[in-house]
């Protein structure tokens, strides 16, 4: 299955409709009773109804309450959403909501014009960036919750602006944790974004979604929604009830390095130092990564690795693709060893040891 950013709105549109009903529990009705004067318990119907209108309830409340921390965000190619990080005017989003833009028009939820803002920076590799609205006078930062403290069947809301629909709402629940995805190559040598620990959910996104938020129940931000899947299928159109998100404590870890030394001092993610792409072999499927360029200096070149070789796994795990190397390394940490795979352009073959660096900020 491939996977597609959820990023940028076309100008014009086509609606369909998406996203699953909300559920509710039940409430079981009270055991009956022999005792003619005993009241009587609920039926099951106003059980339910009950506890469905209390997770409607719920869930006016957590919109009433996050919606104005999420905004706009227009470029000349496209749009997407933010979230408001501080009251200083910080927003943080996609990078590939960005894109090549320095500076953009936000839209805030209470209304009004847009305003300027311009880019602080943008975190590519890790598909985050941080904006700065110049008038940030009712800007309603939002409340993030801690991502490791997730759970799997948890509800939640995607909230943004999806198909340029300005303060959309879909629900779902958290399908999985700790996935990695990686983005799609965007130019010939350089890896897409992978996200490592992403979080897995069957709320709807869209194309503008990107940026936005997983919101939970308690009105908290858990994660970024990023990634919608592809289903080859379809037509490679999106499959249905899988979006993928960065997690909160990645978001907020990354936005307040830039937000406090205006770029990213630590990415906490490894990174083995080479341009690759994709080889695809003689039978014309994924055959391993062939190194374009070793970075200078970098792990790879420190250990041996030149332009040409072809890496065919990591760890004795195989990576026919530059997305499963890049996922495999997201998975390790700056200062493992890994013993890599190697096909050398003169036939040879070799498992090399390399001590991973750091995945640098640009």
């Amino acid at each position: 299955m491939k996977r597609i950013v959820a990023g940028l709105a076309a100008a014009a549109v086509l609606l369909t409709g998406c996203g699953p009903a909300p559920t509710s529990r039940a409430t079981q009705p009270g055991s009956p009773t022999s005792s003619p004067t005993a009241p009587s318990s609920p039926s099951p119907t106003t059980g339910s109804l009950a506890s469905l209108h209390a997770l409607e309830s719920a869930y006016e409340d957590v919109i009433a309450n996050v919606l104005p921390s999420i905004v706009q965000i227009n470029t000349k190619a496209g749009l997407g959403s933010g979230i408001v990080y501080d009251s200083a005017g910080h927003i943080v989003t996609n990078a590939h909501v960005v894109g090549e833009a320095t500076k953009m028009e936000v839209t805030i939820a209470t209304g009004g014009p847009p305003r300027e803002a311009r880019l602080v920076k943008s975190f590519g590799l890790g598909d985050l960036a941080v904006i700065k609205v110049e008038r940030p006078d009712g800007l309603r930062p939002a409340k993030f919750g801690d991502s490791s403290k997730v759970r799997v069947g948890q509800i939640v809301l995607a909230m943004g602006n999806p198909l340029g629909l300005s303060g959309s709402v879909t629900n779902g629940i958290v399908s999985a944790i700790g996935r990695t995805v990686t983005e799609p190559q965007e130019t010939e040598g350089s890896p897409g974004a992978t996200i490592a620990s992403a979080i897995q959910t069957s709320a709807a996104i869209n194309p503008g979604n990107s940026g936005g938020a997983l919101v939970d129940l308690s009105g908290q931000v858990i994660g970024i929604p990023t990634l919608a899947a592809v289903d080859p299928t379809l037509g490679g159109g999106t499959a249905p009830g899988i979006g993928f998100a960065i997690p909160s404590n990645t978001a907020t870890d990354i936005a307040a390095q830039i937000v406090k030394q205006g770029r990213v001092t630590n990415s906490h993610r490894a990174a083995l130092g080479i341009r690759g792409s994709t080889v695809i072999g003689a039978d014309g499927t994924p055959s391993g990564v062939g190194v374009v360029r070793p970075e200078p200096g970098g792990p790879a070149a420190k250990a041996g690795i030149r332009a040409g070789d072809l890496i065919t796994s990591i760890n004795d795990k195989k990576t026919p693709t530059m997305a499963v190397l890049a996922e495999t390394i997201a998975n390790l940490k700056p200062g493992d060893q890994a013993k890599v795979g190697v096909l050398h352009s003169d036939g040879r073959t070799e498992t090399i040891t390399v001590t991973l660096g750091q995945l640098p900020s640009d």
